[in-house]
């Protein structure tokens, strides 16, 4: 912890890179750990999404079963310790994987974030791209039991994430590469780093030398590359780190 606390307080521009596992405080279950989302359902690829009614169906069932959760979901003191770190003028940006939008709920401003795998805070038409709120479109299919449909062209919506076989905007992704070939530490909180190309991402400021911080439950891809690494609760870790800054 000393540790953690002398490389925040010789950074100036974080760079904090976000997975599932700092909002399971919030009751939102991870996909990949012990008792994840994966190990009870298999995900709806996005060709599938798009050919078939009946893997539309599972898709929205699978939202609509955990629509209770993540609307009603709220910050933990992992969101709110970054939150801390934008304060006090230490942050460089919020790269996040997860789509539960905790961290605006936070205050974490819209500026200081790049949610690399979208929101789950709005739907989205696949044909003309129009966004809007998702409880309509929840509240059609708990009704209907058929894929609510676009307003505006009559396609069908499905939640503003990137699904599986779903290709990364690029502009987002740009963005999060050079947000973090700027900062001067990468503090990656709850994420196993396994799923690319978001994982990439905290490499390129390690090979300009900048210290690498991970902070998990359980293994990541990249423990052998962190200048420290913690094994624990972030949301135990974290913020008393940040509150001594």
């Amino acid at each position: 912890m000393s540790t953690l606390v002398q490389l925040l307080g010789a950074a100036r521009r974080v760079l904090v890179f976000t997975g599932a596992g700092i909002s399971t405080g919030s009751g939102i279950p991870d996909f990949r750990g012990p008792g994840g989302v994966w190990t009870k359902r298999q995900p709806v690829y996005f060709d599938e999404f798009r050919a078939s009614e009946v893997k539309r169906v599972e898709y929205w069932e699978y939202k609509l079963e955990g629509a209770q959760s993540f609307l009603g979901a709220q910050p933990n003191a992992t969101h709110h310790a970054i939150v801390a770190l934008e304060r006090k003028g230490r942050l460089q940006a919020v790269v996040t994987q997860n789509i539960d939008g905790l961290h605006q709920a936070a205050g974490s401003s819209e500026a200081k974030l790049v949610e690399v795998h979208g929101t789950n805070r709005q739907v989205e038409c696949i044909g003309c791209g129009e966004r809007s709120l998702p409880r309509p479109a929840l509240d059609y299919f708990a009704a209907h039991r058929a894929t609510p449909t676009c307003a505006s062209c009559g396609n069908w919506l499905k939640f503003a994430t990137i699904s599986f076989g779903q290709q990364l905007r690029p502009e987002v992704l740009a963005r999060a590469f050079d947000e973090a070939a700027r900062c001067d530490l990468v503090l990656a909180l709850g994420s196993t780093l396994s799923v690319h190309p978001a994982a990439s991402i905290p490499l390129g400021p390690l090979q300009r030398g900048v210290p690498y911080v991970i902070i998990n439950r359980g293994p990541t891809d990249h423990d052998q590359l962190a200048t420290l690494r913690l094994e624990g609760d972030v949301g135990e870790l974290l913020p008393p780190a940040v509150d001594v800054l």
